[in-house]
C-alpha cells in the first residue's frame, strides 16, 4: 500500500476512534446529555468498541491506529521503517480531528457546562495521583498488555487436514475491542489509560486551540508521560517477542 493511502485509512480509522471514545466521555460528563453520570463501565465500553468500529474503518491499512502498535509491530520486525512515517501521520492527525468532531458535536452542552475548567478530561488522560515516574509506570504496562497480544494473538490458519484454526480472527476487530474493554477497567484508574500517544497528544492539542468555554489548562507538563509510556511499553512488547520461541 502506499504512503499517502496508508495516511488516509490510518486518519479515517483514528478520527472515528477518537470521535467516539471523546464521545462517550463527553456524553457521560457534561451536563445537559442524556448519558451524564453513565460512569467508569459506560466509558470502558464506548472506548473499547470505538477501537472496534474504527479498526474496522482502517481495516486496509491493516488497521494500527496507534503509534504504540506501529512501534511495536516494527520492533518485532513485523513492519518496515518505511511505513512508519505514514501511520503516524495520519494517527495523530486523524486524533486531533476526531476530538474536534467531538467537540462539534457536544458544543451546546460545552457551552452549558457547569464546571468548563474541569473539562480537559473529556479529550486526554490524567492520573489520580500525580507522580510522573508511577504514572508512566502505569502506561508502560498497560500498553505492554495490548500490544503483547497484538503481536501474539493467534490468527487464522490452516492446519494440515486443510481444516482452519480461527483462534482470535474469527471476532475480527471486536476482539482488540474486548483487549481494551479489559485494560481500561483493570488497569485504567489510575491514569486513565492512554495506551496510545496519538489518542492523548491529538484530542489534547484540539481542546488547547478550540473555543471551549471557560477551558482550563491542557497540562503540557503531563503530557509527555501518555507519550512515552505507550512507547516504552510497545518497545519492550516487541523486544519480547523476539526472543520468545516460536
Amino acid at each position: 500500500m502506499g504512503f499517502w493511502s496508508i495516511v488516509l485509512w490510518e486518519l479515517l480509522g483514528t478520527a472515528t476512534l477518537i470521535l467516539l471514545g471523546t464521545g462517550v466521555v463527553a456524553n457521560t460528563t457534561l451536563r445537559g446529555s442524556l448519558g451524564q453520570g453513565g460512569g467508569w463501565l459506560l466509558v470502558n465500553i464506548g472506548w473499547g468498541f470505538a477501537v472496534f468500529v474504527g479498526a474496522s474503518i482502517a481495516a486496509p491499512s491493516k488497521a494500527h491506529l496507534n503509534p504504540a502498535v506501529t512501534i511495536g509491530l516494527l520492533t518485532a520486525g513485523e513492519l518496515p521503517w518505511a511505513d512508519v512515517p505514514a501511520y503516524l501521520l495520519g494517527q495523530f492527525t486523524g486524533a486531533f480531528l476526531g476530538a474536534v468532531l467531538c467537540w462539534l458535536t457536544y458544543k451546546l452542552q460545552f457551552d452549558d457546562h457547569d464546571e468548563p475548567e474541569n473539562t480537559l478530561g473529556i479529550f486526554a488522560t490524567g492520573p489520580v495521583h500525580r507522580n510522573l515516574p508511577w504514572n508512566l509506570v502505569t502506561e508502560v504496562i498497560g500498553t505492554f498488555v495490548l500490544v503483547f497480544w497484538v503481536l501474539v494473538s493467534p490468527g487464522a490458519e490452516v492446519d494440515g487436514s486443510g481444516v482452519p484454526q480461527f483462534g482470535n480472527a474469527a471476532l475480527g476487530y471486536a476482539a482488540v475491542a474486548f483487549v481494551v474493554i479489559s485494560v481500561g477497567a483493570s488497569l485504567g484508574g489510575p491514569t486513565g489509560y492512554a495506551i496510545n500517544p496519538a489518542r492523548d497528544l491529538g484530542p489534547r492539542l484540539a481542546y488547547a486551540v478550540l473555543p471551549i468555554r471557560g477551558k482550563g489548562s491542557a497540562d503540557w507538563g503531563y503530557s509527555w508521560v501518555p507519550i512515552a509510556g505507550p512507547l516504552l511499553g510497545a518497545l519492550a512488547a516487541g523486544l519480547l517477542t523476539r526472543v520468545l520461541p516460536a
